[in-house]
């Protein structure tokens, strides 16, 4: 029975995908995988039970991914769980901005009592008019899941797309539709874009590429949108580019002392996946993706180990083993498992730079003196012992 514990409150039906192999547990240190959603583990000791922490939503920030790797400890994310959550903030962040839906609301509450609100509302309507979205042009900035969303749910309301993403996979490629423009560089979309969203993640190639520079290039009143993450835009240089009107308004949803600051700025408190259905969503990929690994040693969605996938364990033991990506350590490995007197049925071993994941499928169950001699060949750093659950 495997002991799951819950760093945050999961979804039940999340917790309920887990099946009957697994239990939730009340001591972190017992506990063989963690289910996260925004507690910050980068302070957090980890017990040698460890195996697993699936994040119930899209970004790792959280996570100390590379001590975790070092430790052979996966960590899985959920991709796309959460999509069209935040697909309709960005929709409706659209129209806030185009059109002075808050001021026009705030008004109408502010003139509640008079009984000669809707006289009065007719005649400064006009002070809250805007926009229509038709027509113009969009601007996505990654088209990864939620992106090719964003894109294609433009499309349809009659906007003209621009699409950049430099690793563009087949997958989102596909899902794309057929208009959309895929521009060559940052460049093209800053140039031609009447409104600009951003779906990447924040790494070291990403952080402030909305900078000053950038910024400059845009069209004069532009509306930018950042839905995914707070450190992917300069706010200093954002605020100063709202105050001169080059940026007619800058949607984020991210609170701080600079965006919360600036006046033509609407900001939402993090609530792009905030839906119960992007938390159901997330808490049941996240369960699936920790029942494979543990009850299989298969690897779906990781952010710090490379995919790995053999099906459901058909043979009376597989191993998984984590070690050093490095020369003559897959023919260390057969040989320890055949000097034990066991014979590899099948194997694949996966890389993801320097570190390395091998599942094997052996004909017969390894005793624990086997299993020892293997973690302690050179550069393994864990080595898993999985057998088929009755």
């Amino acid at each position: 029975m495997y002991q799951v514990y819950c760093m945050n409150n999961i979804a039940k039906v999340g917790t309920d995908a887990l099946g009957p192999c697994f239990e939730l547990c009340d001591d972190e240190r017992a506990a063989e995988a963690f289910i996260v959603r925004s507690a910050n583990l980068h302070e957090t000791e980890f017990s040698k039970n460890l195996l697993a922490i699936a994040r119930a939503g899209a970004g790792v920030n959280n996570i100390p991914l590379d001590a975790c790797a070092d430790k052979g400890i996966v960590v899985f994310n959920s991709p796309g769980a959460n999509a069209n959550a935040v697909k309709e903030l960005v929709l409706c962040g659209m129209l806030l901005a185009c059109r002075d839906i808050i001021g026009g609301v705030e008004w109408v509450r502010e003139n509640s009592d008079d009984p000669e609100v809707g006289k009065k509302a007719e005649k400064v309507k006009k002070n809250f008019a805007g926009t229509e979205i038709s027509g113009k042009t969009m601007g996505v900035i990654g088209l990864g899941a939620i992106g090719t969303q964003v894109a294609n749910a433009a499309r349809r309301l009659g906007m003209h797309v621009y699409g950049y993403d430099p690793y563009l996979s087949v997958q989102a490629a596909l899902a794309l539709d057929r208009h959309t423009h895929t521009a060559k560089t940052l460049d093209e979309i800053f140039e031609v874009a009447d409104f600009i969203t951003i779906h990447v993640p924040a790494n070291d190639s990403t952080k402030g590429m909305i900078d000053a520079d950038a910024i400059a290039k845009m069209k004069d009143g532009v509306v930018v949108l950042n839905y995914a993450r707070d450190l992917l835009v300069d706010e200093r240089a954002m605020a100063e580019a709202v105050q001169s009107g080059h940026v007619a308004r800058y949607m984020t949803d991210f609170a701080n002392s600079v965006s919360t600051q600036m006046a033509n700025a609407i900001v939402t408190p993090h609530l792009a996946a905030s839906t119960k259905e992007a938390e159901d969503n997330c808490a049941i990929m996240a369960a699936g993706e920790l029942r494979d690994y543990l009850l299989n040693g298969n690897i779906t969605n990781s952010v710090n180990f490379p995919a790995t996938d053999m099906g459901p364990i058909s043979t009376p033991m597989r191993l998984g083993i984590f070690h050093k990506n490095v020369p003559n350590m897959i023919g260390q490995i057969t040989s320890a498992v055949s000097g034990a007197g066991a014979n590899i049925e099948n194997m694949t071993d996966k890389s993801r730079g320097d570190n390395a994941y091998m599942l094997a499928e052996l004909d017969r169950v390894l005793d624990a003196d086997a299993l020892r001699a293997l973690s302690e060949i050179e550069g393994i750093f864990r080595v898993r012992a999985i057998v088929p659950q009755e």
